[in-house]
Order: C-alpha cells, then structure tokens, then sequence
C-alpha cells in the first residue's frame, strides 16, 4: 500500500522561471511506512524526548522552563507577582499558549496540593487535585513567587554545573537539567505519556529519600527497604503495604500499589468523615459512585452523602442510618469504589536521551551519578576561578616591589596603548596581570592596599590545593553530597503523611462477603454480547429496547439482584460476575457490552448466560454432531471470586447451544433440518469432567447438524409421544402442523 504526495502545481509550470525544485508538480510513489517513519516519528521522538518523560533531575521540559524563568526573575526571594506576569516571560523559553503554560504552574503549586514539596508558593485559588470540578482562577487573579526548597533546585547553576543551550529562537540560554541537591525525581510525583510508553512516579517522603541516598552512597550493596518502606503521598491516605509486592515495585519500577482512603466515624452525629483519598481519585468521583450505588439498593444503610470541603480541607461526610455499622459499611465501600484505589507505577526516565524503566535503587544510582558530575563540574569552575585570581595577585605581588617605577611607566608612556606593553616588560608580567595592574584606581595604589590584597595569595594557594584534591578524591565528592543530603533533609524534611498499614492484618476484614439486595430484576441478553438490568417497574415503563443493527435479544430472566451470572463463551470459557455489579439500563440504550465490562480474549464472544445463586441443577451443552453434554452445575462454583474459568465444556465439536436446568426436567432438541426430540434431562448421564464429549441423542444426516436445545413448555405438543423414542441416538420427528399452529414467537440463539 503507497500513499501518494502532489507537489505545488504552481511550481512545475512552465513559464514560472523559479520553478527548479527538483520533482516539483509530480506524483511521487511513497510507501505508508516510509510516510510514517518521515512524518510520524520526529513527533513522536519529540514528544518522547522534549515533552512528556521526565529526566534524571526530576522535571520535564515545560517544569525546567518555567521554574528557571521564575529564578531569572529574582522570585527565589523577592515578593509574588502577579502569575500573568511570569506565564508572558515563560513564553520566552516555552512556545505554547499562556493556558498550558499556567496548567503547569498551578500543577507545582501550594495551594493545588498535588506535590509534597510544592515548588511554587501561590496566593489566590489554585484550584485542588482531590477535586475535578474546583476549578483554578485566571493568571490575572493569582500571584506566585519560587518555594524556598527551589533554592536547591538552582544552587551553583551559575557554575557551570550543568550544560545549558539555546532556547527555541536563539536569542537567550536555557539549562538541559537543574542541578538539584536531593533526589527529587523520587520526591514528587510525576506523570505523563507520551507516544507508545507513558511514565508515572510516586512520590517519597523527603526525608526517607535523602537517608536511602545516603545509606546507599556508603554501602551500594544495601537493602534500600531499610530505610525506604512505601512512598508517600501529598493526599496522606493509608498504603496497603505487601513487602513482596513492593519489593517488586521498588526493583523492577513497574507494578500497582494499593492505597486507601481515611475516615473518622462521628458517633454523635452518626455519621462518616473521609477527609484523606487515594491520589488516583477525586471527591466528586467518590461521591457520584456512592450515589450510584445507593439509588441501586446495594448500600441501604446511608440516607445521605455530601461533600463538606472547606478551607481547612477535604471532607466528604455519609449520613448514616440507625444501627448501621461504619467499619463493614467502609469494607464494602473500599471494595465498590474508589475510596481504595491503585497507584500504577511506571518509573519511566530519561537517561542519557534515552527513555528507561528503572527500579528505585536504579534511579538514585543514576541520580547519584548525575549529582557527582554537578559537584565535580563546580569544584572544576571554582578552581579554575581561584587559579584566575591567584595569577592577577602574583601579578601585583610584583608591582609591590616597587609602586613608584610602576606610576613612572604609566605616566612617562605616550600613548594609551603602549601602557599594558610597557608594564609587561618593566616588571616581567604577562597580559591579563598587567591589564588587571593598569585598572587600579589611583586611590588604591598605595603599600596598605595592595597588602590587603596579598594576604588572599595563601589562602588561595590553600584553597586550589583542597580543590585539586577533591577532584582527585571520589570519596571527598561523596562526602560533599552527603553533607547537601543531610543538610536538605534536616531543612525541608517533614512528617510522613501516608500511614502505612499491612495487608495481612487486613486479610480477614477482605474475606468478608458483602450484603447485597435481592430486589427483583429482570435480565436481557443479547446475541452480539450486550445485557440490561431493569427492576419490574421500570421495564413496565419502559417503550422498546434498542438494539444493535442485526442484534436479537436471546435471553430474558426474570431474577433477583444477588444471582450470579456465568457467561459461557466460544472459547470454552466462562466469565463469572454478579446482576449487583451492572447498573441498572435503559431501553434507549444499547445496554452494558459484557465481553469489554469482563475483558474477554480477543475475538472471543458470548455464547450464553447461565443465572444461578446456588449452583444447583445441571450445564446443558449441546455441539454440532449431536452430543448432548451433562455437567453438575456445581462444578463452576469456586470458594475465591473468581472471574474466569477455562475449559468450561468440550471442544471437540462446535458448540450448537447451551442451557442452564436448575432441576431434571424436559427439552427440546432441534436440527437444522427442523426434526425435533422431545426427552428428560434425567435420561441423560451426569459427566463428572467439564470437557466430557458427552453422549449422542440427536442421529444427523449427511449435511445435518445439531442446533438449538431449549426447555419444552408443557402442551407445546398436541401429541408429544411422538417426539419421544426410547433409544438414543434418535433422528427426531419433523413437527407437524397442528404442533406449531398458533406458536407464539421463541426467543433463538440461532
């Protein structure tokens, strides 16, 4: 397949002289890969590379942009300004629209509280992570200056501790990296995705970070646990720590971790204050979900719920009614909401330019390897400057020998220029001394000054040589980070806000079944995979149902809410879910599309659902070549709620249709060729394994096949005895006409 590209027909005409571009005006053959790899994949890369994956320093692009514009504006210690002011001047490092630009700030800021060390000190409405619907006030209301923490962000970037480069129009500079002094690529969580990889990064406890970055700095080959149990979230909530599972996520950076949300039960006024959530959710997801739920029936002991968010904080409160108990109350709720949900963690970082997933002892590897060259980068300019310094003292170290020849040569030269000249050989100095000799102030040269300025020659031969040694020295570089690491956690370091709680203690609480209503409902299935709940009332209220094009309603069952639903498939597999766990439909609607609701395999579709509670009764399979498979219903009940089952029946023949009998009763087997066989289910043989073949009922002719089973209604047949046979196989009969005179429609899985 080829796509094809039209140059400008203006260009190719000709009387236009200047058309002398080289396959102007032609149709060129191009293939779709060649077209994808030429204008897909730069977009791609850059969004990879310069947009959403952040680096080793924590930050990506549009952060590193804003935060340095914030530093060039003198806001690490002057007063807030105005947010309008600083989104214009980023605009100068950042190419996009002043409202992406503000996104990101209000994201860093304190009062949007999605950080644990917020990098922006805000003042006005920012908005707030734990609420979808609050929304942020315009950049011309809003002030902001830089955190104190940001002053580790920047320290020593002017000393040439980390590469800087052009910005998008060349005319300022901008860094690749901040040098940070802690691991803050760990400290704050980031997320973001990008085209065919996506990252995603919790956040740790301060403190913790700066003690594991230590710890690991003098023992590589330690158990970071030690010291770094869970991450730690700017929302609090409780983590659900499995030290097996978190071992997984601290060393492959990949994997989910449980968190749950905190509440308080108010005895007084009997009510539920959930005042910390999981950082995956918002209040107002919680509260419509509750809501939901309730007006089902699934959660009959709240009689009201609402949302009591102030300026002290996040507060949801859950009326209770009496004699309800909170703690199961708040078990069933973790279970059917998201007041307990998963981090997914992805630690995707740009290393070197190149994206890769590392663990937590990786990342801090690399980030003590990034830190290492800052530090080095810094002593290397300081010695470089000192050794500047020191060369202009030994200069006028030589001027001191004798203050009047050097005012003799200044005034007694002619010409301007011949000044330097004459200094470099009256006193045998190079340039850059006696350039630096010549600018003296007149006041200045005098004995008392120039001693002054020579006491700094021994200290600065000191200083190079303590310089010198640490450039020498790993050690002395590991000592220096420390020290930074040591002196951040102590300043900025602050409580753990997470509690952490252990997962078997909770184990028992789990296993506890929840109550569930058996209001009745009536089920419908469709033959393309999609299913409606309604109650009696509303279904009588209801006009018709809507269905797909060419889709038929294959079932309707007449149940109550807390029945099971097993969903066979033509996979050989079965789906198990509950009618609680569907909401309730509307005719108007397609209805719930089961094989995406239970992530079905792919090209793998419904075939039948079987509505049980207590698993009584009997599997009916009937396959293409006329067996007729028996199989205890019991056999699909397991102990654990599990989701799916394989090898659900035989799959050494198409399946034809399938039946659930909660007890022995009589069936109808049909043909394609339209014979029929009337016989009990009693007189077929139970099969103790779920892939038994079965046995053969239904005798098929050449290019006959076995296709519907389905209950018999007593009086369907005028002359039922002569469906019957005694002996199986049987051909079956062809239905005569007074047997279907009058037959009401059948609902077919055909």
């Amino acid at each position: 397949m080829a796509s094809k590209k039209r140059k400008s027909p203006a260009a190719n005409r000709e009387e236009n002289p200047n058309a002398h571009i080289m396959g102007a005006g032609e149709i060129v053959e191009q293939k779709i890969v060649d077209t994808l790899e030429i204008n897909y994949m730069p977009y791609a890369m850059s969004v990879i590379m310069s947009r959403a994956i952040p680096e080793i320093d924590g930050f990506k692009p549009s952060h590193r942009k804003l935060l340095y514009t914030m530093y060039k504006m003198g806001l690490l210690k002057g007063s807030r300004i105005k947010s309008a002011n600083i989104v214009g001047r980023t605009m100068q490092l950042n190419p996009h629209g002043d409202q992406a630009i503000y996104d990101t700030m209000v994201r860093l800021s304190k009062g949007y509280e999605a950080l644990l060390h917020p990098y922006v000190d805000s003042k006005g409405n920012f908005g707030k992570a734990y609420s979808r619907d609050m929304s942020w006030a315009a950049s011309r209301y809003t002030e902001a200056k830089l955190a104190p923490i940001c002053e580790e962000l920047f320290r020593d970037i002017d000393k040439d501790t980390v590469d800087f480069v052009d910005n998008y129009d060349a005319s300022m500079k901008e860094p690749t990296l901040l040098p940070v002094t802690f691991p803050s690529v760990l400290v704050n969580n980031n997320t973001g995705i990008a085209v065919g990889m996506a990252s995603s990064i919790c956040s740790f406890n301060l403190k913790e970070i700066c003690d594991t970055t230590i710890n690991l700095i003098r023992h590589p080959d330690c158990d970071i646990m030690d010291t770094l149990q869970a991450p730690d979230f700017p929302g609090g909530a409780q983590i659900i720590f499995d030290r097996e599972k978190m071992e997984k996520v601290f060393a492959t950076g990949r994997g989910g971790i449980p968190v749950r949300s905190k509440y308080t039960y108010d005895k007084a006024g009997n009510c539920i204050d959930i005042t910390e959530i999981p950082p995956t959710t918002t209040s107002e997801v919680i509260i419509e979900k509750i809501i939901e739920k309730a007006k089902a029936g699934s959660l009959k002991e709240i009689s009201d719920i609402r949302d009591e968010t102030d300026k002290s904080g996040l507060k949801i409160t859950i009326d209770l009614k009496r004699g309800a108990d909170p703690d199961r109350l708040m078990r069933r709720l973790f279970k059917m909401t998201t007041l307990e949900d998963s981090f997914p963690c992805n630690f995707n970082v740009l290393i070197a330019g190149s994206p890769r997933v590392l663990g937590v002892k990786e990342l801090l590897e690399e980030w003590i390897a990034f830190r290492t060259e800052c530090v080095r980068r810094r002593v290397y300019f300081d010695l470089q400057k000192s050794k500047e310094r020191l060369h202009l003292l030994k200069g006028l170290e030589k001027i001191l020998l004798d203050i009047d020849k050097a005012i003799k040569i200044v005034r007694e030269t002619e010409e301007e220029a011949e000044v330097v000249p004459n200094l470099m050989i009256g006193f045998g100095i190079d340039e850059t001394q006696a350039e630096y000799v010549a600018e003296i102030k007149l006041r200045h040269l005098n004995r008392e000054y120039i001693l002054k300025r020579l006491q700094d020659v021994e200290d600065l031969e000191g200083k190079i040589k303590d310089l010198e040694d640490i450039l020498n020295d790993r050690r002395r570089v590991k000592k220096i980070i420390i020290e930074e690491l040591q002196e951040v956690g102590k300043k900025y370091g602050q409580p753990r806000k997470s509690e952490i709680i252990y997962a078997s203690d909770l184990e028992e609480e789990e296993e506890e079944e929840e109550t569930v209503n058996d209001d009745p409902v009536i089920l419908f299935f469709t033959r393309d995979g999609y299913f409606k709940k309604f109650s009696p009332q509303s279904l009588r209220m209801s006009g018709d149902q809507k269905l797909k094009e060419n889709d038929v309603i294959t079932q309707q069952v007449e149940t109550t809410n807390d029945e099971e639903l097993l969903f066979f498939t033509d996979h050989q597999q079965v789906y198990k879910s509950r009618a609680d766990e569907f909401d309730y439909g509307k005719a108007a609607q397609l209805g719930d599309y089961v094989p995406s609701i239970l992530e079905f395999d792919p090209d793998e579709n419904p075939v039948y659902m079987a509505v049980t509670k207590k698993y009584k009764g009997y599997m009916l399979f009937l396959f293409e070549n006329g067996k007729i498979a028996k199989i205890e219903m019991k056999s699909y009940f397991t102990k654990t709620r599990r989701k799916k089952l394989v090898n659900a029946f035989s799959d050494k023949s198409p399946l034809a249709s399938a039946l659930y009998v909660p007890k022995d009763c009589d069936i109808v087997v049909e043909s394609n060729a339209g014979r029929q066989l009337l016989l009990n289910t009693a007189s077929i043989t139970e099969k103790t394994s779920k892939s038994a073949q079965g046995i053969s009922i239904l005798k098929l002719r050449k290019g006959q096949r076995a296709a519907r089973l389905r209950p018999y209604e007593e009086g369907e047949f005028k002359h039922p005895a002569r469906y019957r046979t005694r002996t199986y196989p049987a051909l079956g009969s062809l239905p005569k006409p007074e047997d279907t005179e009058g037959e009401q429609l059948r609902l077919t899985t055909e």
